[in-house]
């Protein structure tokens, strides 16, 4: 998805009144065996429809980039009236413990795995922008929680918003104003998971490094996430699992832009399987068309290959 984020902006802030709220997507986990969660979904816009991507992205609980992806061509604007969208709620879970947080950035979504319960909680979440990455290849813990959090943005933040011809307060109060929204939860000094003072900006990289949820999702995580929780951070654009049948699945994500060169380039980000993929792939029953029509497409969601 290489889109002017200034335009996507400009006009979610616009109509950022019609995004509704969802409630959080829960999927009772599978056999230890299993890593294939969820069914994708099709709904047909309304004809008489002016609502732009990200309205549906926040009514399925699904983040801009999600949508985009599963629905190539995608009028991010005005999604055509009459026609038919793919809500990608199938799922490959992360190779990683079943435990606490899980924050993938390259599909832009958080996982909650709530002790005891079986389930995982499958949430949205916006990303920092390039050069302001959100860690990966990080494990830590929530250190802390707040409920009604200050943002005291760096002299440096202060000076580049006054470049774009903005000036912003050197400490934000707590409220609904604050860029951090209502609630945070701190996983080290630098970073929080935090909520926004905005419908926009879910599936997008668009933080300083922070993960970034809508407002009812923050208030869940905050109103269930304990402190002490384990949190992982990971940056994994590709996911493939063997299902107890033997049938096999690869779900490929966009990889994140890493420089300035790919995030211009009109060509896509090339892909690298990591080790555990590339070895499910390598297996005689997988088809290699499939493989390659999954990488070309991109879909972000899983196909079965085997």
């Amino acid at each position: 998805m290489k889109m002017s984020i200034r335009k996507l902006l400009t006009l979610f802030t616009a109509l950022a009144a019609f995004s509704q709220a969802a409630l959080a997507v829960v999927y009772p986990l599978p056999a230890k065996n299993s890593r294939l969660i969820g069914e994708n979904i099709q709904i047909t816009i309304p004809a008489d429809s002016t609502l732009p991507l990200e309205s549906f992205a926040a009514q399925y609980q699904m983040g801009l980039s999600n949508m985009m992806e599963a629905n190539p061509g995608v009028d991010p604007y005005l999604p055509l009236p009459g026609s038919t969208l793919t809500i990608p709620h199938q799922l490959i879970l992360p190779d990683t413990p079943r435990e606490g947080i899980i924050v993938n950035s390259a599909e832009m979504r958080l996982y909650y795995y709530p002790k005891g319960s079986n389930t995982v909680v499958v949430l949205p979440i916006g990303i920092g922008q390039l050069g302001k990455d959100t860690p990966s290849n990080w494990v830590t813990s929530v250190q802390r929680k707040k409920d009604g959090p200050t943002w005291t943005p760096t002299a440096k933040m202060r000076e580049e918003y006054a470049a774009e011809g903005e000036i912003i307060p050197a400490v934000y109060p707590a409220g609904p104003d604050n860029p951090m929204g209502l609630y945070a939860l701190y996983v080290g000094r630098l970073y929080a998971i935090h909520g926004t003072n905005a419908n926009f900006g879910i599936g997008l990289r668009v933080s300083h490094g922070c993960v970034r949820l809508r407002a009812d999702d923050i208030k869940y995580l905050f109103d269930s996430v304990p402190v002490g929780t384990r949190v992982q951070f990971i940056n994994e654009p590709v996911k493939a699992t063997v299902e107890p049948d033997g049938s096999r699945y690869l779900e490929v994500h966009n990889p994140l832009s890493a420089n300035e060169e790919e995030l211009k380039s009109k060509e896509p980000v090339p892909i690298i399987f990591s080790e555990a993929v590339g070895k499910t792939l390598m297996d005689p029953s997988v088809d290699q068309n499939e493989v390659k029509s999954a990488v070309d497409a991109r879909l972000g969601f899983p196909v079965r290959v085997g």
